[in-house]
């Protein structure tokens, strides 16, 4: 990881989306990670190419690579990724 990315900006990141975007989470995990029966899921840890989640299935945990469609520069762009991603994933569920 970059200095701009280091693990306790991965650790924010994650603790913020989990604890007040859940929501978003789990739509990370079905659109883009292609769960579409994901009823819960968990980021544990995003970097500048990526985000790992922990997505529940049919009561069984599975994890979820979701690629990022460019290299993420700091703590801001992932920010605006995430809001892109969450709101591109509302309209690919409808």
């Amino acid at each position: 990881m970059s200095d701009n990315f280091s693990q306790e900006v991965s650790a924010r990141i994650c603790g913020h989306m989990n604890e007040d975007h859940s929501n978003a989470v789990i739509l990370y995990a079905q659109v883009f990670g292609g769960l579409t029966e994901a009823s819960a899921a968990q980021m544990l840890t995003i970097d500048p190419q990526g985000m790992d989640l922990l997505a529940r299935v049919s009561d069984e945990d599975v994890p979820v690579r979701i690629n990022f469609d460019h290299v993420l520069q700091d703590s801001e762009d992932a920010h605006q990724t995430l809001i892109a991603m969450v709101k591109q994933a509302r309209v690919q569920a409808k």
